[in-house]
């Protein structure tokens, strides 16, 4: 059906299968919104039995109203075909998260308290859903849940299911490994699998299957077949041990009395079950006793010479990196902590913007060769101090210092340390104090990310490597630094392909003298990925950088571009998800984000984010730009050109956005304003280098595909701009099947 018209509804792409009917994309072409279409399978278009379940599913959807259900818009018939109309719920299904792996306690809580409410909605209405499983689950890229397929509910309370189970759609084989049941019999009460009458119960059973699942990565029951699914379902009991170990007490009890196979036993409603869930968050937050997330707030340099400063932002960096290779412990990234160095907000406030529950409050007194640090671990909302110390020492002792209260903090929040990750904290980095100054002068010039203050960064590291060689944080900060110019963030006479080769150089050489250091795999990993086109090798050593450092924003959003360039894009969403909580005020972090959801095809998502961005940062270049194309994708034609013209505006040097700007005008019937964008870029490239990356949008809007691709061809052999992430760019798709196009991606060596 792809590519037909069913009445006024464009049909674009298949989105799954059942037992009853297929489900697809569908553009409304009165409306102008893309919709889900339910229609029925041919084999069972003409059974009266399925037409009247298939009617009853749409009734019974017209009768729920509630955030975490999927609404129906209308039940129609065309070209002699009934179909449903449903809401479109973009996002992953419960079932594609859990198999990245078992779901993280407070994030699987907060999941199933919205599936309670959503089951709450229907049997309020006396509605049993008797299909939950994980893929009838949706998690939108904002969080929120959506139910799903509702096409065996019941509409009264107490209704035998068909005693026929070879007949009902709930035991098909959905998988693709011979004999494996992946259907929804794992998710069937013991009621269900004896055809016996069935109440809430049902749901509440599925419900308690679904969340074991969601906690170990496996389901609750599973046998080779259907018949051996359906003994295990009625004869044993799940295996308790496959829980996580830390499991709180609590989550187990809540489990047990929902996948008791005595009705008379089993939780009786959905309203208990979701009382019982909001106690267990408390419950299982108060299992901890400490809160575990802080932010280390600028160190104050309270000494008499103002050129300390870099001195004391070095400290406050430095205990943030410590801190940071604690995995099970929230640490706020630089980014956002650096705004409140003047501390006008109150210890309340800060943590509330922040996210976290306890701030480090410090200050750097540095006299000649000896050093005044105090420093102290208060709990923001009661203002409680958990930890504090005052250390005079002599210099000699800043790497002991830092390790200390790293230490110190894991102690007062009760956070548990393996000896691999205690060691590195307690690493000396070098016994050059001038080298370490150095460093410190280079990385806080980098960190500046302007083209003068990557030049002096990159000057100040050479002198320090000029006091100590075999200094690898400083090799490593080398990598960052040339890393930055290839990718654009400064104007060099360094062609991108050069500045990678000396970002591997550095990288290399930094773990050839430390292999623990995170930032070093993680700069090795990106010039695999933006370089090499060595793709499992980059996901190698950034996931490698995750493992070191999993509390480090910048390699989350690493990871989230590898992702995005491999067209994995719900997993790329989660990638800067976790940077911008890690790093919540840093605009690129929420640009990114933004640009993803776009990428992913989340048009209103990307467009919610986009302008939660502008809010804060109302001139940020990138939010205008991702708004200008979601609109545009929206088919909203006059805000995407009015939002790409303010990216521009906003970074009216910037090729890159000129670029798009040309090529939007030229998608949209614009052809004068095109060409007008082009006579500017080819104006600039008499002056400066002009990526062909960027060259490549306009010529594709324009329509002039070789040309196009003569410029990706440049692109590729100069690693120029963003030609990583070609592949999975809504900007040249109309390039998609043109051979040289085809050709370039497996000279990327793209995994299938």
């Amino acid at each position: 059906m792809i590519g037909q018209t069913l009445g006024h509804y464009k049909i674009l792409d298949l989105l799954g299968k059942g037992g009853m009917g297929e489900v697809y994309r569908a553009e409304d072409t009165t409306l102008g919104r893309q919709v889900a279409i339910k229609v029925l399978l041919p084999e069972v278009a003409n059974d009266p039995e399925r037409i009247s379940r298939f009617e009853r599913e749409a009734r019974l959807l017209a009768s729920l109203n509630h955030p975490n259900i999927a609404t129906i818009h209308g039940l129609e018939r065309a070209q002699g075909t009934s179909f449903l109309v449903m809401e479109l719920v973009d996002g992953q299904t419960l079932a594609d998260q859990i198999a990245a792996g078992p779901i993280p306690l407070d994030d699987a809580l907060a999941v199933f308290r919205q599936i309670a409410l959503a089951l709450r909605a229907a049997h309020q209405k006396s509605i049993i859903h008797r299909d939950l499983k994980p893929s009838n689950i949706k998690v939108t890229p904002e969080g929120q849940i959506k139910l799903l397929d509702f096409g065996l509910a019941k509409a009264n309370i107490v209704t035998p299911l068909e005693t026929e189970l070879s007949q009902s759609p709930t035991l098909q084989m959905e998988g693709t490994a011979v004999g494996m049941l992946i259907g929804t019999t794992p998710y069937m009460s013991p009621e269900q699998a004896r055809g016996q009458p069935v109440d809430e119960r049902a749901d509440i059973w599925a419900f308690g299957c679904c969340l074991f699942e969601s906690l170990t990565g496996r389901p609750t029951f599973l046998g080779e077949t259907v018949s051996d699914t359906i003994a295990k379902v009625l004869e044993r009991e799940p295996d308790w041990r496959q829980l996580p170990a830390d499991t709180p007490e609590s989550i187990l009890q809540l489990l047990r009395r929902c996948l008791r196979k005595s009705l008379s036993e089993r939780a009786r409603t959905i309203a208990d079950l979701d009382l019982e869930i909001g106690e267990t968050t408390f419950a299982a937050g108060t299992d901890r006793r400490r809160p575990r997330s802080v932010a280390a707030l600028p160190f104050l340099n309270l000494s008499p010479d103002p050129e300390n400063e870099y001195f004391a932002d070095g400290m406050t960096e430095d205990v943030i990196a410590q801190l940071s290779k604690i995995g099970n412990l929230k640490v706020i990234s630089r980014t956002s902590v650096m705004p409140f160095k003047q501390r006008q907000q109150s210890l309340r406030e800060m943590a509330t913007i922040l996210g976290v529950e306890t701030l480090l409050d410090g200050s750097v007194r540095r006299a000649g060769n000896r050093v005044r640090i105090v420093a102290q671990l208060i709990e923001a909302d009661t203002e409680r101090h958990l930890w504090a110390e005052t250390y005079d020492r002599d210099l000699d002792d800043i790497f002991e210092i830092q390790s200390h209260v790293a230490l110190q903090i894991a102690a007062a929040l009760e956070t548990e340390l393996s000896p691999g990750v205690k060691t590195r904290i307690e690493k000396r980095p070098t016994d050059n104090l001038e080298a370490y100054h150095l460093y410190l002068e280079g990385r806080h010039c980098t960190y500046r990310f302007t083209d003068e203050g990557i030049r002096r960064g990159l000057e100040l590291y050479d002198s320090a490597l000029r006091c100590d060689p075999d200094y690898a944080l400083v090799h490593s900060g080398k990598s960052m630094a040339y890393m930055l110019i290839g990718m654009g963030y400064c104007s060099s006479v360094l062609q991108p392909a050069e500045a990678y080769a000396q970002a591997k150089e550095a990288a290399l050489r930094a773990l050839a003298l430390d292999g623990d250091l995170a930032d070093a795999h993680a700069v090795r990993g990106l010039v695999m990925m933006v370089s090499d086109f060595d793709w499992s090798g980059a996901e190698v050593e950034i996931r490698r950088a995750l493992e070191l450092h999993p509390g480090s924003a910048q390699i989350h959003a690493a990871w989230g571009l590898l992702l995005s360039s491999l067209e994995r894009h719900e997993e790329s969403i989660r990638a800067l998800q976790k940077a911008r909580e890690l790093d919540p005020l840093a605009a690129v972090h929420a640009s990114d984000l933004a640009t993803k959801m776009l990428r992913a095809g989340h048009y209103e998502a990307a467009v919610q984010e986009a302008r939660h961005l502008l809010e804060l940062e109302p001139s940020f270049p990138m939010a205008h730009s991702t708004l200008g194309w979601a609109f545009l994708k929206q088919g909203r034609t006059e805000e995407g050109l009015a939002a790409l013209a303010a990216a521009v505006e906003a970074a009216p040097g910037n090729t890159m956005l000129l670029a798009q700007l040309g090529q939007a005008y030229a998608v949209v019937g614009k052809p004068d304003e095109a060409g007008a964008v082009m006579g500017q870029l080819e104006q600039i490239g008499q002056q400066r280098y002009v990526s062909p990356y960027h060259m490549a949008y306009l010529h594709t809007g324009l329509g002039d595909h070789d040309r196009a691709i003569d410029c990706l061809e440049q692109a590729y052999e100069e690693r120029a701009g963003g030609f990583y992430g070609v592949k999975g760019s809504f900007l040249f798709s109309p390039l998609r099947k043109h051979p040289r196009f085809q050709a370039l991606l497996e000279r990327m060596n793209f995994p299938d």
